[in-house]
């Protein structure tokens, strides 16, 4: 069959995809794939290995990402197979009981929102392939080489699979610009405290290779999540119940309290809450009824109940349709959670007791609404008068947009094969940059790696009208690495290129952006998205800004903020003006961050300061003048 489209809804796979387009999502749902394999190897009474191996290799603009099994491998029909979309092809939906689940959707979009990739799977001695990427106009193709062949020796070394047996692959090239690519350790962490993956931990042999190290220091590292110290509120394994539909459905509950250990509320890596587990699938974390309440800071645990993945299967919705967790609007949901939360009420209530001073507090509904209007307001100053973009939660065709940078090379990572010339295209925004401007590149190649042209410098009056530098490299010597650097002023921006013999025949790339300077609440990702007035364990800092919930922190323990907080964990209104000196201090403080990071600056304390400083004078009157109700 050779390249063809993807037989799939392009707009919807496009929106799906945005939801991978990190690698920590990504490695969720590809071991949740191999655990599933090998479940369905456990319940035919097949002995299997559990192995699942991660493979990571960074590089400054893009990375290299790959897991791998010994599980049932795949046909070339099963391979097709897997390419179709929906929920009916899901483990959850046909009642298997096991594994995240996406309803099928997972693989292509953790490929496809990542940059382009390739399945490839040893089954019954032969060996498929199927090369999933997006043409330079969007759409989303996939090439299956025609047909399977006869496994060779080379492929079980490859894919880390014992010779004769059966596993499958999945190689990912993340060469999307909008992705944050981790540092391996960073990476490590996520996988070890990954809700979804907790239970999978425990059950598999999974492990971890930093491909960046030599080869000769390469070491597969197991990777196991550590329970915090605690004491045990309830059971181990206290059995429950509730009746739905004249149907009883037992649950057992297991809660503890962590000792002095801070525990994470929040997040893929929450170690609060309740993992809710149905059979082998991580379905959600969280309190119920008590989500989110004082007196759970330091609580934890796991509920399983076997009647969710069945009334899953029987297509009851029990999982929400962003499928981020459990359908709380759902009555069979509904039943259950109430049931949990009546196990959960004394223990709760004695920590409420325990806990006397406030770990939060709230605002009248008037200053919401003004705090809502500074955030409203600096979010549209970041994005139209700093340029400061977040990736898209969604838009129609699953691409990030936002003004063009004055530097940017088109594709940010090349993963390319020996002796095949390759292009590497530069754009410069001439309208960002002086007239009397010079663009100077640096080239860090070895020997065996040509770069044509090779310009030293330019002026900026020289260049093209469209802006744009093509330059055509090839590297001889498989391993080998590169990079071309062009900077401007303040203005930088590199594409670097890695050879490999593993790399596709065909040059795919991840499309280029479009772009637009105009803020959309609706489209963009909010860099304050709102506030909390939260305990954060110490009386020094005032006010924080979370990264990982875009959150602003006003610290409930930071001695001048609790002087304004009543008995009832209200903060007074009369106190508004110190919120607006929190906010301007923290959001300023965050755009000024943002903003020199992208510059030449980076790492620079003075320039931090009067970037910060700058920002101040700029907008403060207009911040306090919303919080007096001006």
């Amino acid at each position: 069959m050779g390249v063809s489209v993807l037989p799939v809804d392009q707009r919807v796979i496009g929106i799906d995809s945005r939801r991978f387009a990190s690698v920590e999502k990504a490695l969720v749902e590809l071991i949740t794939n191999c655990d599933d394999s090998y479940s369905r190897l456990e319940r035919r009474g097949i002995p299997c290995s559990g192995k699942i191996t991660i493979s990571f290799e960074r590089h400054k603009n893009g990375a290299v990402l790959s897991v791998a099994d010994e599980a049932e491998g795949m046909s070339f029909e099963r391979v097709h197979f897997v390419l179709t979309y929906g929920g009916a092809y899901s483990s959850l939906a046909q009642g298997e009981a096991a594994g995240r689940g996406y309803f099928g959707r997972g693989l292509k979009q953790a490929i496809y929102g990542l940059g382009y990739g390739w399945i490839e799977s040893l089954e019954s001695g032969m060996y498929s392939r199927v090369d999933l990427y997006r043409a330079l106009t969007g759409e989303y193709l996939y090439d299956d080489w025609d047909r399977s062949r006869e496994a060779v020796d080379r492929d079980y070394v490859r894919m880390q699979v014992p010779a004769g047996k059966n596993g499958t692959q999945v190689t990912i090239i993340v060469d999307n610009p909008q992705t944050s690519i981790p540092l391996y350790s960073s990476l490590e962490t996520a996988v070890r405290n990954n809700i979804y993956l907790r239970d999978i931990l425990r059950r598999r042999d999974i492990r971890m290779v930093n491909l960046n190290q030599p080869k000769k220091a390469r070491t597969a590292v197991p990777i196991r999540y550590e329970e915090p110290q605690s004491e045990t509120l309830v059971g181990p394994e206290e059995p429950g119940g509730f009746s739905f539909q004249g149907v009883y459905y037992p649950f057992d509950l297991t809660l503890k309290r962590a000792r002095d250990t801070e525990l994470v509320l929040k997040g893929d890596e929450r170690t609060n809450g309740l993992l809710v587990i149905s059979g082998t699938a991580v379905l959600d974390c969280q309190f119920f009824k008590f989500e989110n309440q004082l007196g759970t800071e330091y609580l934890f645990g796991m509920v399983n109940c076997d009647g969710l993945a069945q009334m899953l299967a029987k297509g009851y919705p029990v999982i929400s349709d962003e499928r981020e967790g459990l359908n709380m609007k759902e009555p069979f949901v509904l039943a259950f959670a109430e049931a949990v939360s009546r196990m959960l009420t004394d223990p709760v209530k004695s920590e409420q007791l325990r806990l006397s001073h406030f770990d939060s507090a709230k605002t009248s509904q008037k200053t919401k609404t003004m705090i809502e209007s500074v955030l409203q307001k600096m979010n549209r100053i970041a994005v139209e008068d700093l340029g400061i973009i977040l990736p898209l939660e969604s838009s129609a065709d699953g691409q990030a947009e936002g003004p063009a940078a004055a530097l940017r090379f088109i594709t940010h990572f090349y993963y390319r094969k020996a002796g095949q010339p390759f292009h590497i295209t530069m754009t410069a925004d001439r309208n960002q940059l002086p007239d009397d401007g010079v663009l100077t590149f640096k080239y860090d190649v070895n020997d065996t790696m040509t770069v044509e042209p090779h310009p030293e410098s330019i002026p900026v009056s020289e260049l093209p009208e469209d802006g744009r530098l093509v330059f055509t490299v090839t590297g001889s010597e498989t391993g080998e690495a590169g990079m071309i650097t062009v900077t401007s002023g303040d203005y930088e921006a590199s594409g670097e290129f890695v050879i490999s013999d593993t790399a596709p025949e065909k040059a795919y790339g991840h499309p280029a952006e479009k772009h637009r300077a105009v803020w959309d609440e609706h489209k963009y990702v909010n860099i304050f998205k709102g506030y909390e007035l939260r305990s954060l364990n110490n009386d020094m800092d005032r006010a924080i800004y979370s990264p990982e919930e875009h959150l602003i922190l006003i610290n409930t323990e930071a001695p001048t903020v609790r002087l304004y907080v009543d008995a009832h964990g209200q903060f007074r209104d009369g106190a508004r003006l110190l919120l607006a000196e929190l906010f301007l201090d923290v959001i300023t403080d965050e755009l000024a961050r943002r903003y020199i990071d992208r510059t030449r600056k980076k790492g620079q304390p003075e320039a931090y300061r009067k970037a910060k400083q700058d920002l101040v004078r700029r907008y403060g009157v207009e911040v306090h003048s919303i919080m007096i109700g001006e």
